[in-house]
């Protein structure tokens, strides 16, 4: 049996990519940092039989502690077959009013805590020769949107580490792959939704536009169950999988209008839609 290695498996892409792993046969061992969230996920399990296949473990990807101790469990496994690296949140804010505290906060999470977890699985997955490793990724990633220079920076960079991550790992018989999703309904939109902006900010009715925006679009945000079935079609297939799968409604658009648009073009199209 595979054993696959999935973060962030408390809520959203994690903990539906640990079901859909388990039903296509994995060993799946789901870390989270809060244990306490893990009904939910067991939960699920249940409904499709497989809660034999998911192990439940603790894992703060931002904690060296927390990552030795996934490094020693991780040498008792046979084997390593997959990593997925999905835990992350999004930071909203400006960028004057954000605090270089919270960017190095999101770059914890989102980007260092993704290198740490790989750098723990890797000698596993070099010594056997095989091995995929999936990073959760975003349109984020390849496109800066307004209110989210943290979240967006930080997949960005997490865009440039894979690609380099994956030339490196192919003489050794693993593929890295970025999956990039666009907008779901994940709970990872409530931390854009609820920032506080400072009295009298002079980016209020910036964010007015982009709420209004992001709460008539809701209705179009796209079934993370996709996602996670993505994730398990890209890990279960034997063919070399792409890098990037970019995956949503107008995710695709937005790639090609940013490779064959004038940045300001891009700008004017971005702005009306915003009414600014």
């Amino acid at each position: 049996m595979k054993t696959a290695i999935v973060t962030g498996c408390s809520s959203g892409f994690g903990e539906l990519i640990a079901i859909e792993l388990a039903k296509k046969g994995y060993n799946v061992i789901a870390t989270m940092r809060n244990l306490k969230k893990q009904d939910t996920l067991l939960k699920l399990g249940a409904v499709e039989s497989v809660t034999d296949k998911i192990t439940v473990f603790p894992l703060d990807v931002t904690q060296q502690h927390s990552i030795e101790e996934l490094k020693a469990f991780v040498e008792s496994l046979v084997s390593v077959d997959l990593l997925v690296n999905n835990a992350g949140y999004a930071q909203g804010g400006f960028c004057e009013e954000l605090s270089v505290e919270e960017y190095r906060n999101q770059f914890e999470t989102n980007f260092f805590g993704v290198i740490a977890v790989t750098q723990a699985i890797l000698p596993s997955m070099r010594k056997q020769r095989s091995g995929k490793i999936i990073n959760m990724s975003s349109i984020s990633g390849r496109f800066g949107f307004p209110g989210l220079s943290a979240y967006a920076a930080s997949k960005h960079a997490l865009e440039g580490y894979s690609e380099s991550l994956r030339l490196e790992l192919k003489p050794f018989g693993i593929d890295v792959v970025l999956i990039e999703p666009g907008s779901y309904r994940t709970n990872i939109w409530k931390s854009i939704e609820n920032v506080s902006i400072p009295i009298n900010s002079p980016y209020e009715l910036l964010k007015n536009s982009i709420m209004d925006n992001l709460t008539a679009g809701k209705d179009s945000y796209g079934d993370p169950h996709d996602v996670a079935r993505l994730a398990a079609m890209i890990a279960s297939n034997e063919s070399q999988p792409n890098l990037r799968y970019p995956i949503g409604k107008g995710v695709r658009t937005m790639i090609h209008l940013k490779n064959y648009l004038p940045w300001k073009t891009i700008e004017r199209i971005v702005l009306k839609k915003l009414k600014l």
